[in-house]
């Protein structure tokens, strides 16, 4: 508990900018804290077979990795092995999703464009369109190595219902976002993305033990779990 809970106060420091004190240092010295650490390219194949490897063992599915150019075919794939017919795609994403859309129907599926809806029952409309989706694809915010995590921050255009209403949920990742730990996940996301937006950890697909003490999976959320890593084209 005392590990944890200095995690938490360290967290904490990083994300209000604090400053703090080297326990040698002059009492009048101050010293920032460090930025964010940012994986260099050669420390992210480290870091995706860590996160590959913990999401396959809490039930997820590591589908593999991609370039942009790649991007579409490798989901098309993914939507065989899933069998999907409809899906619904997240926006505000790092990537361009229309090539992604376009090529889904070109397939012969039904693609759902997730966009801003100011009005509240076009809101309401798309959430049900949501939930008639096979399957749903989002880009996390990040993911995190040692638990196998995905991290989805909600926003207007990748409304939370993507996460939770489908059967099977695609997250994309990009592979300088993989971070070792919750806590560097956590100063990565930022203070003010977590104030101001619903963020969501997803650890393996959807399941519970309230029934009966018997495990469940699905009843919250998608029953699969798929996840993609996206390579930066330069890499």
């Amino acid at each position: 508990m005392g590990a944890f809970v200095r995690v938490l106060a360290s967290v904490k420091t990083a994300l209000e900018g604090g400053a703090h004190r080297e326990p040698n240092a002059h009492p009048g010295a101050r010293v920032m804290p460090s930025a964010p650490v940012v994986a260099p390219a050669a420390n992210r194949a480290a870091l995706v077979s860590s996160f590959a490897r913990e999401l396959e063992a809490v039930g997820g599915h590591f589908t593999g990795s991609a370039t942009p150019e790649g991007l579409s075919a490798q989901i098309i794939e993914i939507s065989d092995r899933v069998g999907a017919l409809t899906v619904a795609i997240g926006g505000d994403g790092s990537f361009d999703s229309e090539p992604v859309a376009g090529a889904l129907e070109q397939s012969g599926r039904d693609v759902i464009r997730c966009g801003v809806t100011a009005d509240e029952a076009a809101r309401r409309a798309l959430i049900e369109r949501i939930a008639r989706a096979d399957l749903a694809i989002v880009e996390a915010q990040c993911a995190i190595a040692s638990t196998g995590t995905l991290v989805v921050t909600a926003t207007p255009a990748r409304p939370s219902a993507l996460t939770l209403i489908p059967q099977a949920l695609l997250a994309i990742v990009r592979a300088d976002r993989i971070r070792a730990d919750a806590a560097e996940a956590i100063v990565a996301l930022g203070a003010e993305t977590i104030a101001n937006h619903r963020v969501a950890f997803i650890t393996g697909p959807s399941r519970t033990a309230d029934i009966e003490k018997l495990i469940v999976v699905g009843v919250h959320g998608p029953k699969q779990l798929h996840a993609l890593v996206l390579w930066p084209a330069d890499d």
